[in-house]
This record gives C-alpha cells, sequence and structure tokens, in this order.
C-alpha cells in the first residue's frame, strides 16, 4: 500500500532544527551542479541558513539538546535488559558530535566573511536577481570548470560539518523514541495527550487522497485530514500510523 510519510514538529525549536536538516539536504542535493539551474538551489539554500542562523544561536541550542541526550543515556548505563553495547556505542556518537560542535566556529562566521558569497548575497533573493547584468561576479563563477565549483561548494559545506552532524544525530536519537502504531481518525479528526514531545510522524495511506493539518504543542496536539482536490475537511474516518517522539 502506497503511503506518504509526513512529520510536525511540536515546538518552534524543533521546527527550526526540520527547516535546518530540509536546507543542509537541499545543499548536499544541488551541490553536484548537474545541470545549470542547480546553482540557483544551492545559493538560495545556503543564504537561507545564513538567514536561520542570524536569528537564533543554533549552535549553543543545539549543544544543550544533544547534551540532554548524552544524560538521558547515561541513565541507562548498567541497567538490566538494556543493550549496553548498543548503549556505549550511542554515547560515544553522542560525545563525538558534542565536542565537534563546541569547538566549531558560530556557525556561518566563514561564509559570511566570504568575498565571493558575501558579493552576491544582497542581489541574489532579488526577483530574477541572478542575471549576469546583476551578478556579473556569479556569471563569471558558473563558467568556470565543474570541479572548480564543486570544490567551493565542498569547502563552503565542510565549516557547517559539525552542525550537520549533531543536528542528524540528535535527529535521529528523537525520530527512534517514537514507534508507530495504527491510531483511526474518526470523521477525519484525530487527538491525543503527548508528555514534553518534539515530534510526530505520520504514514498516510495515499488512496485516502487526503493531507494532514496538524496543531498542537508538546503535551497535546490535534490532526485534521483535509481532501486535496477541493481543500475541504474530510468526512470519512481515516486509518494511519502515528509515531510521537520525545
Amino acid at each position: 500500500m502506497t503511503t506518504q510519510y509526513f512529520e510536525h514538529p511540536l515546538n518552534e525549536k524543533t521546527r527550526i532544527y526540520l527547516r535546518v536538516e530540509a536546507l543542509l539536504h537541499q545543499l548536499d542535493v544541488s551541490s553536484r551542479f548537474s545541470d545549470d539551474l542547480q546553482h540557483l538551489n544551492f545559493f538560495r539554500g545556503l543564504f537561507d541558513l545564513l538567514e536561520i542562523f542570524e536569528q537564533i544561536q543554533l549552535k549553543s541550542e543545539l549543544a544543550k539538546d544533544i547534551e540532554k541526550q548524552r544524560l538521558t543515556y547515561r541513565t541507562w548505563l548498567n541497567v538490566d535488559g538494556v543493550d549496553q553495547d548498543m548503549l556505549r556505542s550511542i554515547l560515544q556518537e553522542v560525545d563525538q558530535a558534542h565536542s565537534e560542535l563546541m569547538s566549531a566556529e558560530r556557525f556561518g562566521q566563514s561564509l559570511k566573511e566570504d568575498r565571493f558569497l558575501s558579493a552576491i548575497r544582497q542581489r541574489f533573493n532579488l526577483p530574477g536577481g541572478s542575471c549576469c547584468f546583476d551578478l556579473p561576479a556569479l556569471h563569471h563563477w558558473l563558467h568556470l570548470p565543474c570541479e572548480h565549483k564543486q570544490q567551493d561548494a565542498r569547502n563552503w559545506l565542510e565549516s557547517l560539518s559539525s552542525l550537520s552532524n549533531a543536528l542528524k544525530l540528535w535527529l535521529r536519537l528523537t525520530r527512534e523514541t517514537g514507534h508507530f502504531q495504527t491510531r483511526v481518525a474518526h470523521n477525519a479528526f484525530f487527538q491525543s495527550d503527548a508528555e514534553e514531545a518534539n515530534i510526530l510522524r505520520l504514514n498516510i495511506p495515499m488512496h485516502y487522497s487526503v493531507y494532514p493539518m496538524i496543531s498542537g504543542h508538546k503535551n497535546r496536539f490535534a490532526i485534521k485530514f483535509i481532501e486535496f482536490q477541493n481543500g475541504q475537511a474530510y468526512t470519512g474516518d481515516v486509518e494511519f500510523k502515528l509515531a510521537v517522539c520525545c
């Protein structure tokens, strides 16, 4: 059965984490410059990240959350029934990610100081602002060999490696706390309590032709399913799978 996968954050910090994850994925894919327009996705993603870095102290917030995970996993050491080898492996990953994070520069600092990026950033987000007459420096860069452009992209992304590694780890461990269970939304509506939850994960069968509208916070949430074709509330029951991740 074909399903659609959907995630929803239950607090603002997790919302930002998921946005950053999506932007890092966008950068990874577009940095291959496999076609003539991939640079648009690459630089837009890069400059969107810089905007986020200027709005929130992401490094310190992520370090706090990684440390919180470390303390949680350490309480399970020497507890009967817990796979100690796996636990120590996870703790080693957490320790390494936290160490790299604490020794890293402020996210985006070297990117903001890059002469080429600074030269194109201001005009890049203007409607149609990537034309050669708006950004001659970018026009010149686009005519460099692909290997040169790919190396530049690797250098820029290397400054984000500690962020990427720590964020991937935090999101992976957070997602693993939730287990998918079958739920039924009667009359296309479902609500439930949650305890300090961060992310909702849903698998919804495509044959319903609906999408979820979710509201709530870390302790309670509600899901309403909307028909894709007309944008109206669905009137039948929807059976789907739900994982609540803390």
